[in-house]
């Protein structure tokens, strides 16, 4: 294996054996293995969010046939049993994946998944109906779906770093999307064979993506021989969150044995910025999951353009509000680089979703142009600021100066910001299967006073991050004009500042 030049360094007590498919390449580069870090985790989460669809798809088709879910809350109640146990693994799972082989962790938590995502499956071929058996398919579902999100963004965070984190992870975020869409049109497809078969194949998917995590999957540099954060001066710009001396110690801090250590969890708590991100996500997280489990079901008991449309069909349009989605993601990250000001980006963004989601129920009946076009709008908002928050922001604060550069950090502050997102994720699904029965006004009502108080949680942030652009900005007009004035020239310009 070909090693950067310099260092040599002691084995990282972390470090892990090469992945068993890596081992039987001659010769790697170190680019080369960042790409298929990006590719292998992007199809991984991909494939846990397509295996997260079913449910969603086949719930007009449970409410119409098949006892006890006649009644769309007990539906209701089969979402909060996923999410719920789901945010309180999320905890747990990023502790350890702070501690753990992360490709060994994620390998098992990919194959357990879509055992657990089978078994609700399985009901339908046993002829169950039971409402405990797909409580407890769910609640295992949840705890196992855990070990996906922390893992991911840790082995991104420990290859990736940079100024341009934003936009590198916006973009490595359309695999929410992606796996949204495929998930839905794989179990909208299957769907005619029987709504157990919308389980069963995005359960074997994704184990069979576990399959290839395990075998060529590195999370750390340091597995494939590459010392720490030895990335190219070109790609290590400095972070947002990190001093400009840091990257002047990098090369000095690769010559000696790493000794990092994964962070306890009150100290992770303890980044500035990781409560209030945290707490933003949980409003921004319920609007999303609301639609992420609700939306096919809306669309279905929808008219639009003075007709109702087939729950498979309504599975196929609810693609495009993933579609905004993608470019939510992308466009949330982008501006966030170039603001500077991640907590300003997401705050714009949710609260353009207030009228978005007002516009999409008032007016998406009146044809099916309007109802795709609003509807990917709200994908855009929606989607951006979740996306934002739950990658690069969770990223940054993984890394936090205050953490001395200690990456060990990354998956708990990671389990931390979604766990309390998901813990919104469960209450909006559930709260919908309650109050959809009395009528869609109440529900979107209630996803408006999220987005809201999703934006006045972020105020305090952004205020900080304004001045500190007006403030970059003087500095960087000053700098300008010491540089190309002279003397003899500034007093026509009004003196010395």
């Amino acid at each position: 294996m070909e090693k950067p030049p310099p260092a040599s360094v002691s084995p990282p007590k972390h470090a892990h054996r090469p992945p068993p498919g890596l081992c039987a390449l001659p010769t790697i580069s170190y680019n080369s293995p960042r790409g298929l870090v990006l590719g292998l985790t992007f199809i991984a989460y991909a494939l846990y969010h397509a295996s997260r669809k079913p449910p969603s798809i086949v719930k007009r088709a449970l409410s119409e046939s098949w006892p006890p879910f006649y009644d769309p809350a007990l539906l209701g109640e089969t979402d909060v049993a996923f999410l719920a146990f789901y945010s309180l693994g999320m905890f747990v799972a990023g502790h350890l994946g702070d501690h753990l082989d992360l490709r060994l962790f994620l390998t098992v938590g990919m194959i357990g998944s879509g055992t657990a995502v089978a078994l609700f499956g399985v009901g339908y071929f046993l002829s169950l109906h039971s409402l405990a058996f797909y409580l407890i398919a769910q609640v295992i579902a949840g705890l196992l779906q855990s070990t996906g999100w922390p893992s991911v963004v840790a082995i991104i965070g420990n290859w990736f770093h940079g100024r341009r984190r934003g936009l590198l992870m916006g973009i490595w975020n359309a695999h929410t999307s992606i796996g949204n869409i495929s998930g839905s049109l794989i179990a909208a497809a299957m769907l005619r064979y029987g709504w157990g078969w919308s389980f069963i194949v995005p359960g074997l998917l994704i184990a069979l993506g576990g399959v290839l995590v395990f075998f060529f999957l590195a999370p750390y540099p340091e597995d494939l021989g590459f010392p720490p954060t030895a990335l190219p001066k070109k790609i290590n710009e400095v972070s947002i969150n990190e001093e400009d001396n840091n990257s002047a110690n990098i090369a000095g801090d690769n010559k000696k044995e790493d000794k990092r250590d994964a962070v306890g969890i009150w100290k992770a708590f303890a980044i500035p910025g990781v409560i209030t991100f945290a707490l933003c996500l949980f409003f921004t997280k319920l609007v999303a999951y609301t639609f992420l489990y609700w939306l096919p079901f809306y669309l279905s008991e929808t008219s639009i353009g003075g007709k109702k449309m087939s729950i498979t069909s309504a599975g196929y349009l609810s693609t495009l509000f993933d579609v905004g989605g993608i470019i939510g993601g992308i466009l949330a990250g982008f501006i966030s680089d170039h603001l500077n000001a991640r907590a300003t980006t997401a705050a714009i963004f949710v609260y353009l979703a207030i009228p978005s989601l007002y516009a999409f129920h008032a007016y998406g009946g009146t044809s099916e142009v309007a109802n795709i076009g609003l509807m990917m709008i709200n994908g855009l908002f929606v989607n951006g600021p979740y996306a934002l928050i739950t990658t690069a922001v969770s990223a940054d604060l993984g890394t936090h100066k205050s953490l001395t550069g200690d990456s060990r950090a990354l998956a708990t502050v990671t389990a931390i910001i979604d766990g309390t997102g998901s813990l919104g994720a469960a209450l909006g699904p559930f709260i919908t299967g309650f109050i959809s029965k009395h009528g869609w006004d109440s529900v979107f009502a209630m996803l408006i006073f999220c987005a809201l108080a999703a934006g006045i949680l972020l105020s305090r942030i952004v205020k900080s991050e304004i001045v500190q652009i007006i403030q970059n900005r003087r500095s960087h007009t000053l700098d300008m004009y010491n540089r190309t004035t002279d003397s003899s020239v500034r007093p026509l310009l009004g003196g010395d500042t």
